[in-house]
């Protein structure tokens, strides 16, 4: 194989590292590539911490943040500690826990789509955690799920929108790393 594959989420590499393997096991060199691919498939906030061993990669973002947990992320990969330690050593960053987290904002891929109904009202439930807060943003580290959020929080017309961790820890918004002398403060320790 080559080298590691980092996806920005978890529900990516649940399916890679849990379920992409089963779709060659009648098909033996297949079944060992895919195999390899999901013996070096991480999630983002996961390869952080738990590969590279950082926690602090000296970004800056001045605001109140909350956590939303990703379900796959949370409870396929056992990932709850790893965004919140990377959260913990942003500079000017206050991290305020919503009640129930961990709880699935409605997404789910085709779960939103055939089950609208039910969807809508997990995510009202969801977004009325997070004003709870009073965060500005709420921080996941699941592109479907930050989709689904910022959807019902725009829908509400909520200030507070989501974010990837990523964006957060570039230190912006949009997730632009800085340019000059300021690059330093988004980049890894050591890098």
């Amino acid at each position: 194989g080559c080298g590691d594959v980092v996806t920005p989420s978890g529900s990516c590499a649940t399916m890679i590292r849990h379920y992409y393997p089963e779709l060659f096991a009648d098909h033996p060199a297949l079944h060992a590539a895919a195999l390899d691919l999901a013996g070096r498939t991480y999630e983002f906030a996961e390869y952080l911490v738990d590969v590279l061993g950082v926690t602090d990669v000296g970004a800056r973002f001045p605001a109140t943040l909350t956590v939303h947990d990703a379900c796959h992320g949370l409870r396929e990969l056992k990932l709850k500690d790893q965004p919140r330690a990377l959260l913990a050593n942003v500079a000017d960053a206050q991290v305020v826990e919503m009640a129930e987290a961990e709880r699935c904002c409605g997404f789910g891929g085709l779960f939103a789509i055939k089950l609208g109904h039910i969807s809508e009202a997990m995510v009202r439930d969801k977004a009325a955690a997070i004003a709870a807060t009073g965060a500005d943003y709420a921080v996941t580290c699941d592109a479907s799920c930050m989709t689904q959020i910022n959807g019902r929080l725009s829908r509400e017309g909520s200030r507070c929108r989501t974010l990837h961790i990523a964006q957060v820890l570039a230190g912006g918004e949009l997730g632009a790393l800085q340019t000059g002398s300021e690059a330093s403060s988004v980049a890894p320790q050591g890098a």
